[in-house]
């Protein structure tokens, strides 16, 4: 059986990344019966990520009351509203502008009333962009932390428990600034599981986690902090506010996007081109590299146990990390996408993609890339030693060179990481 694609499989790849990309598109995902109906007294937005400079001109858009309120983005992901001022500042590794609008951010909660609505639109990349730490520490010192937790190899989940203990605004402490006003979030998950409490580390939701939880994540990965930071955590002095916390009585939330909508998409679409599908499911994490090398292993025994020769789709979603060890440049799902191809081993109609449905893998301006049967006999004529730079971390060197780079700047939208791979016969 063949595949019902114009017998180009790259083709294929790219329009199922982007049938998830366009599952989160806010246009799609915000209509009138998620804006309030009006009752408050005063309605303000604030917000931050990826998507929400579109989430708040789609807000906009079908909002029948009148808005106001300030949204942050990073560098380049901008839209033109009306009503809601967007701003921008740097991700993954926060600065100034991120800072000074975190600020005004959390000014504007206080500022509320007892019958104010505080309209929160949050989803991926709002943590490292809501950066306003604590007293204690300067936004030098923040960025040194980010910076080792992001090439430490911890998951999302452990980064933002350090991220909220060290933070005025995250960990529902934005809520909490907002009492005696009401809150109410909507949320684009970029996290595996979709817990509220990660999403841009949870600035309106009661936390779980503790301090001690956040020092466990510090020792493990051998971050650096300063003696007083480590002594404030130490006796408690950082807590975020807890489940049943009075302050966080009015504040709720609904999470609107999430990757499963766009694994349930690309799977539809594959499921009309031919392809018996096989789904791993949104929650995959791990090690780039290690998750790269199974997912082949399942793809090459799902081949040999295919009696009829059917196309075979492979997917996956969730949030892989890397333990960054060397000079080189690329991010998670390049790296995963090279021990895939080095475990296919040219592997004839294997194929491969994945990409971060962001637009941007870790800090590089690719998604992601693609692989094929050909993608080692390539390199090796180009003078790539594929296992060299999967050991430097320079996958996106490796996929930049061979031009295989999935390249769509921002999409204003994150349900986090997108991968598939392929058997597509080509008899």
């Amino acid at each position: 059986m063949k595949v019902s694609v114009q017998n180009d499989p790259r083709q294929l790849m790219q329009a199922l990344f982007c049938a998830a990309v366009a599952s989160a598109d806010p246009r799609r995902l915000i209509d009138r019966s998620l804006v309030p109906n009006g009752t408050a007294a005063r309605t303000v937005v604030v917000g931050a990520g990826k998507a929400a400079a579109s989430m708040a001109q789609a807000l906009e858009a079908c909002s029948p009351g009148p808005l106001s309120g300030v949204v942050l983005t990073p560098y380049g992901h901008a839209k033109t509203c009306n009503k809601i001022e967007v701003l921008e500042a740097a991700h993954p590794i926060p600065d100034t502008a991120g800072l000074h609008t975190a600020n005004r951010i959390l000014d504007i909660a206080a500022s509320l009333d007892e019958g104010d609505l505080l309209l929160c639109l949050l989803s991926g990349g709002g943590s490292s962009l809501l950066t306003l730490p604590i007293d204690e520490l300067s936004l030098t010192e923040k960025q040194q932390i980010n910076r080792q937790l992001l090439e430490s190899g911890a998951d999302i989940s452990q980064i933002n428990c350090v991220r909220k203990h060290l933070s005025r605004i995250k960990g529902g402490r934005l809520a909490e600034a907002a009492w005696p006003g009401s809150t109410f979030t909507l949320m684009i998950s970029d996290v595996p599981g979709n817990d509220p409490a990660v999403i841009a580390s949870g600035p309106t939701v009661a936390d779980h986690s503790s301090c001690a939880d956040a020092l466990l994540v510090i020792d493990q990965y051998d971050i650096k902090v300063n003696a007083r930071i480590r002594n404030l955590l130490s006796d408690g002095s950082l807590e975020t506010p807890k489940p049943g916390a009075i302050r966080l009585a009015r504040s709720g939330h609904r999470i609107i996007g999430s990757p499963e909508l766009g694994l349930s998409a690309a799977a539809a679409y594959g499921q009309e081109k031919g392809f018996v599908i096989h789904s791993l499911g949104d929650q995959v994490v791990g090690e780039s590299r290690q998750v790269g090398v199974e997912h082949a292993l399942m793809l090459q025994n799902m081949i040999k146990t295919n009696a009829d020769n059917n196309p075979l789709l492979l997917l996956s979603g969730g949030e892989t990390t890397v333990t960054v060890r060397g000079p080189g440049r690329g991010g998670p799902n390049q790296e995963y996408l090279l021990a895939a191809a080095q475990t296919l081993d040219g592997l004839p109609d294997a194929w491969g993609i994945a990409c971060d449905t962001d637009g941007i893998d870790g800090s590089q301006d690719a998604a992601g890339a693609v692989i094929g049967p050909d993608t080692l006999a390539r390199a090796a004529a180009l003078g790539l030693d594929a296992q060299t730079m999967l050991s430097e971390n320079d996958a996106g060197t490796f996929f930049s060179v061979l031009d295989d780079a999935v390249v769509t700047g921002p999409t204003c939208t994150n349900i986090n990481d997108f991968r598939a791979l392929l058997y597509v016969p080509s008899t």
